[in-house]
C-alpha cells in the first residue's frame, strides 16, 4: 500500500502463472511507477560476508514520502540519559528475530539472541529560520530538544537532517559494528567501512552564529573504541540497553507513551523482567535542574565514561571507574593523582578536587578539543556545554579537601 491515495495491490489469482506473466508484470511496472510500496517492509538478516552496501536493504528504516519509517516489528527506544555526539539527536530501536527474546540483566547489558539488529541513527533538526534551499548544505539547528523530532515512531525529513545510522548486528561469533552514510538526497545510507568526515554548518541558537563543525563518522574498527567494553575479551557489545538506561516512559510510539520495558515484554523482545521495583533507573541529567546533583551527574559520566573507565574496560589501567557500579570515593577520582601525569592532567594533580573544578582533571579534559587532552577522546569534536557545567557544578558543590 502506498501512503496517500494508491490503493492496496492484490494480485489476481493465479497471477504468476506463465499465462498471466504479462498481467503481473504490468501490476508490478504500475507499482514502481505510482510509488507504491508497503507501508513497513520485512527485516532481512544477512551474513557478515554479505552484508548490504545500502542500509535500506536490511529492512530496518526506510524513506517513504519525506519521513524515515521503521520496519516491521522494529521497535524504537530511547535512554534516560544519552550519549554526547557533537550535538547529534538519535533515533535508536531494536528488532529481534522471529520467537526470540532478549535476557534482563539488572547491571549488563541485555543478552541478545543471534540475528538481534540494533540501530543508531545521527541527525539534526534543520534551521528553518535560515532559508535552506534545495542543493545546498543546510544549515542544521544546535539544540538538545528532541520532544518536538518524531511523530508516531517517523521523522519527518522536511525538518531534520540524517547523516549516519550506525548498526550494531549480533551475529553467532559476537557483535558487528556497521557505519552507514546518508546520501545528499536523504534516500538512503551508503556502508562506509573506513567512516566519513562531515563538514555541517550549525547554527548555535545562544549567539545566533553560524559555526562550522567536522562530523566524524568512525571506521567499523572504530567502533571498538567504545564498544569493546570488556577490554579482557574485545568483544563489542550494546552500551544503550541496559535496565537503569531503559527504564523510562517512551512518549513516540505510534500508539503514544508507555514504560518501555514493559513494551518490550509486550512486543516479546524482553524476558525475566522483575517488578517495577526491582529494576534500576538511571537520572536523567536535566540540564536545567540543581536538584539531585549527585545521581545526575553519575548518570552522565556513566552513559559517556563508564563504558571505558571500569574495572574491565579499556581504562582500567587508569585507575579512574566512573561506571555506575563504582562506590569507592578514590576510585571514583576523589583526590586521585593520575597514573600517568602529562599532557593530559593539564598539570593538575588530582582527578576531582572538592570545590575546585578548575583545579580537576577530569573537567579540564571534558573542557577540551585538543586530541591530546580530551576526554572523551571519540565521538565528539566539540565541548558539550551544558553536561561540562553539570560536572563542574557537581566538583564546586563537594565537601571536602585534598590537603
Amino acid at each position: 500500500m502506498r501512503f496517500g491515495s494508491c490503493r492496496k495491490f492484490s494480485c489476481p489469482r493465479n497471477c504468476l502463472h506463465k499465462t498471466d506473466l504479462r498481467r503481473a508484470t504490468r501490476w508490478i511496472w504500475l507499482l514502481l511507477l505510482t510509488g507504491c510500496s508497503p507501508q513497513q517492509t520485512d527485516v532481512v538478516q544477512f551474513d557478515p560476508s554479505h552484508y548490504p552496501t545500502r542500509l535500506s536493504a536490511w529492512g530496518i528504516l526506510a524513506v517513504r514520502h519525506d519521513t524515515l519509517r521503521l520496519g516491521r516489528n522494529v521497535l524504537p527506544y530511547d535512554l534516560n540519559t544519552p550519549l554526547f555526539t557533537d550535538y547529534a539527536h538519535k533515533l535508536r530501536t531494536v528488532w529481534l528475530p522471529p520467537g526470540t527474546t532478549a535476557e534482563y540483566h539488572p547491571r549488563d547489558s541485555f543478552q541478545f539472541p543471534v540475528g538481534s539488529v540494533l540501530s543508531k541513527t545521527f541527525y539534526y533538526p534543520l534551521a528553518m529560520s535560515t532559508g535552506n534551499t534545495p542543493g545546498q548544505d543546510p544549515v542544521l539547528l544546535r539544540n538538545e530538544d528532541y520532544s518536538h523530532d518524531l511523530n508516531g515512531s517517523m521523522l519527518n525529513l522536511n525538518r531534520v537532517h540524517l547523516v549516519e545510522t550506525r548498526l550494531l548486528i549480533k551475529q553467532s561469533t559476537g557483535w558487528d559494528a556497521l557505519p552507514y552514510v546518508w546520501d545528499a538526497q536523504q534516500q538512503d545510507a551508503i556502508l562506509e567501512i573506513a567512516g566519513d568526515l562531515k563538514q555541517i554548518r550549525l547554527l548555535d541558537p545562544e549567539v545566533n552564529t553560524v559555526q562550522p563543525l567536522n562530523y566524524i563518522i568512525p571506521t567499523r574498527d572504530e567502533c571498538a573504541g567504545c564498544h569493546a567494553s570488556d577490554h579482557t575479551s574485545g568483544k563489542l557489545l550494546p552500551i544503550g540497553p541496559k535496565a537503569r538506561h531503559l527504564n523510562k516512559v517512551y512518549r513516540h510510539y505510534a500508539e503514544g507513551s508507555a514504560p518501555q520495558l514493559t513494551r518490550w515484554v509486550e512486543h516479546g523482545f524482553l524476558d525475566n523482567l522483575p517488578e517495577q521495583s526491582a529494576v534500576p533507573a538511571a537520572m536523567l541529567w536535566q540540564p536545567n535542574a540543581f536538584d539531585h546533583l549527585q545521581q545526575r551527574s553519575r548518570a552522565y559520566l556513566d552513559i559517556n565514561c563508564g563504558h571505558c573507565h571500569n574495572a574491565r574496560g579499556a581504562a582500567d589501567t587508569s585507575g579512574l571507574f566512573l561506571d555506575a557500579g563504582e562506590q569507592d570515593p578514590r576510585r571514583l577520582g576523589l583526590c586521585k593523582p593520575p597514573v600517568a601525569a602529562g599532557k593530559g592532567s593539564g598539570n593538575r594533580r588530582y582527578s576531582l578536587v572538592p570545590g575546585h573544578p578548575e583545579q580537576s582533571i577530569l573537567s579540564f579534559r571534558m573542557a577540551s578539543t585538543d586530541p591530546g587532552e580530551m576526554m572523551p577522546e571519540l565521538g565528539r569534536t566539540s565541548v558539550h556545554q551544558a553536561g561540562l557545567a553539570l560536572i563542574r557544578t557537581w566538583i564546586q558543590k563537594m565537601p571536602g579537601n585534598c590537603d
